[in-house]
């Protein structure tokens, strides 16, 4: 039995100073969206609150699908590779990027580089170096394969779409087949998610027939996503049966506004190849801000 817990869209806060160098680009679309309404909802006490639940849960691994920044500016990216290595070690979370994560051009190589010891796969290089393409990657951890695939790409403002390219669905393709080949549980994380109408087509994901296409051929048993900061399951067409894609609410959102209120997986698989069982527990924050409790149970 192995045990799963997923959150994503940290935005880690407060929104730090920013100088007005940094402001003269598409930031200053965020930075005015964050004061007039991310911040009134987004609160770190909140993801505090899910991560202290999360922690008595006791899971074997925490998967993070994104977004853990908001403008990604030096010192958001410093705060949350602080705030990582308090969360845990990096054999024991998995990161994936989103598309605050790579805001503004330049943007995803510093975040790459500094969270990449959580963006690590099993046979990457010890040390990032520019040259090495992080994504896909594959960790192993029990019966189960966490494949990380990244959709994060700087776009202009007002913008927050997602790309998955050929290169990498061919490299995502042959890890499933490896993953699968030696019977383990393989689960794929992204931000964007992969399905058409999922979200307003200037968030959408480029590449969602190519994904699609990626998972019917190299074959998986589950899909994490977040972006959207909703609780939802959708279906995408499996090698012998459909494969769940499951969304997440903001880990940082709190009661009151217009998306649901902070949220996590817990997901517990059990089983083995051709006979494999997946459980969800979705808990969520309570109207007291304060507490956490479980929403939804779902078998898979």
């Amino acid at each position: 039995m192995f045990k799963l817990a997923h959150i994503s869209d940290v935005h880690l806060g407060p929104l730090p100073e920013l100088s007005l160098r940094e402001l003269a680009s598409k930031r200053i679309t965020g930075f005015v969206n964050w004061h007039r309404n991310r911040s009134r909802h987004l609160f770190t006490g909140t993801l505090d609150t899910l991560l202290a639940d999360i922690e008595k849960k006791d899971p074997d691994h925490l998967a993070m699908t994104g977004d853990l920044v908001n403008l990604a500016s030096s010192l958001e990216i410093k705060a949350v590779t602080e705030w990582l290595e308090d969360a845990g070690k990096p054999e024991n979370i998995s990161v994936v990027p989103g598309n605050h994560d790579a805001y503004v051009p330049g943007a995803y190589e510093k975040t790459t580089r500094a969270w990449y010891p959580y963006m690590r796969g099993d046979d990457a290089p010890a040390h990032w170096h520019d040259r090495h393409r992080c994504f896909p990657y594959m960790r192993v951890r029990g019966p189960v394969a966490l494949i990380g695939c990244s959709t994060a790409v700087a776009t202009p403002p007002f913008a927050a779409s997602g790309y998955f390219g050929q290169r990498q669905a061919r490299a995502t393709v042959n890890l499933l087949r490896q993953a699968g080949e030696a019977g383990l549980f393989r689960i794929v994380m992204i931000h964007h998610p992969p399905i058409r109408g999922a979200t307003s087509m200037h968030k959408r994901m480029i590449g969602i027939r190519r994904f699609a296409a990626t998972i019917s051929s190299g074959g998986a048993e589950l899909v994490i996503h977040g972006h959207t900061h909703l609780n939802t399951v959708y279906w995408l067409k499996g090698q012998h049966a459909p494969v769940p894609v499951v969304g997440i609410a903001s880990a940082s959102q709190g009661p009151g506004g217009h998306k649901p209120p902070a949220a996590y997986n817990l997901f517990t698989v059990a089983g083995e190849a051709g006979n494999w069982h997946l459980t969800r527990e979705r808990y969520a924050l309570n109207d007291d801000a304060t507490t956490v409790s479980l929403a939804e149970t779902t078998r898979f």
